[in-house]
């Protein structure tokens, strides 16, 4: 929030080219005389530099875990961590999907059989992409859970849920359908024309097999297709307009619980010492995020804007009076690693605990000093 409210828009523009549906965009200019000199410099006709052709073939995800669940959940939904969390335990007790608390996205190596099982019963005739099957299995990557998939014995009573129980059990269904199904394939042009030390791009894609997307369709927006024309390098083509167009930066965005709980999951992870093995990493763990989050919010700490997450002024006190060092993602995985060599003996757990206490107890004096100012 304190990057959005000091952040000031800047102004730049670029030359834009058009040949029909083509139009070819310049790198940014910020000065408008030189927008202006490079317009007036540039001929209609001109001889494409380059052409770049591709085919791209894009993995489907693999199976959720609660964190990714909830963060797809509040993006497709709007629904909280809590509430995602909350209707897949509901799931769980009525036994229609397995352990939701887990953060592992893969399965064991012995649930081969059981899964191809549970794939022909939640789709008939499912064809199963074997390559992108056979990677959801590993079982050194699975924890004390693995990931979240529907139950066999839970397909029939499925049918009878409410709207946001059945919105949440068919997200976790047709990700685990998509995990096991085609890879997307598109193909991909990419278009460049370079004058003087400017460049002018085109890129677009189009689909040639839908592959996986086909489960994930009503989630999301409809990939849009932009497909360009069929020109190859050193083609002469003359325009048949140009302009300059005015555009400004964007501030950063908001926190919505999407973004949150990713930033949640990754704070420190690039701090952490590569040859230490921890046993977590991160703010919280998958079920403990949903109620970091909603313990803010009643606490008067953070409060929904919509779909935002927004600090309060209350918050904004406390995150001003707070040393950076605990502030810090640096913070987090430092004592991420303190943990392991605690349990590796070679930290006293005592020593450690009482470090923290004592800066705690140091920031909560000058915390309500400063409430009585």
């Amino acid at each position: 929030d304190s990057e959005i409210s000091l952040f000031k828009k800047q102004k730049y523009y670029t030359v834009d080219l058009f040949y029909g549906e083509l139009k070819l965009v310049s790198d940014r200019i910020d000065r408008i005389e030189v927008a202006e000199q490079l317009l007036n410099l540039l001929e209609d006709e001109i001889v494409i530099t380059e052409v770049e052709d591709k085919e791209i073939s894009t993995k489907p995800d693999k199976p959720y875990d609660l964190t990714t669940l909830q963060r797809e959940a509040n993006k497709y939904f709007g629904y909280s961590a809590n509430d995602t969390l909350n209707l897949a335990q509901g799931l769980y007790e009525k036994k229609l999907i397995t352990y939701p608390r887990t953060d592992s996205r893969y399965l064991t190596n012995d649930m081969v059989n059981t899964m191809k099982e549970l794939l022909e019963g939640l789709e008939e005739d499912f064809k199963i992409n074997e390559s992108n099957f056979k990677s959801i299995f590993n079982s050194s990557k699975v924890t004390d859970h693995y990931a979240i998939i529907p139950t066999i014995s839970g397909i029939e009573k499925a049918k009878d849920l409410s709207d946001k129980e059945s919105k949440v059990y068919n997200l976790i269904k047709n990700k685990l359908l998509a995990s096991c199904s085609d890879n997307l394939k598109e193909s991909s042009r990419k278009i460049r024309y370079e004058y003087d030390k400017f460049n002018f791009n085109a890129s677009g894609k189009t689909v040639i097999d839908e592959g996986y997307t086909k489960y994930l369709k009503a989630y999301g927006k409809e990939k849009q297709e932009n497909e360009l024309p069929d020109i190859k390098t050193g083609d002469k083509i003359k325009l048949t307009s140009k302009n300059i167009s005015e555009k400004f930066t964007k501030a950063p965005s908001h926190y919505n619980e999407d973004t949150l709980l990713k930033a949640m999951e990754n704070a420190g992870v690039e701090s952490l010492d590569k040859d230490i093995e921890v046993e977590r990493k991160g703010l919280g763990t998958p079920a403990t995020r949903a109620g970091i989050i909603e313990n803010l919010i009643h606490k008067d700490l953070i409060r929904r804007d919509k779909k935002n997450l927004l600090v309060t002024e209350k918050g904004n006190r406390l995150v001003s009076i707070v040393e950076d060092k605990f502030k810090s993602a640096e913070t987090t995985s430092e004592w991420e690693m303190k943990f392991a060599k605690i349990s590796s003996g070679e930290v006293d757990k005592e020593d450690f605990l009482r470090e923290i206490e004592d800066s705690i107890r140091e920031l909560v004096d000058r915390y309500k000093n400063n409430l009585n100012e």
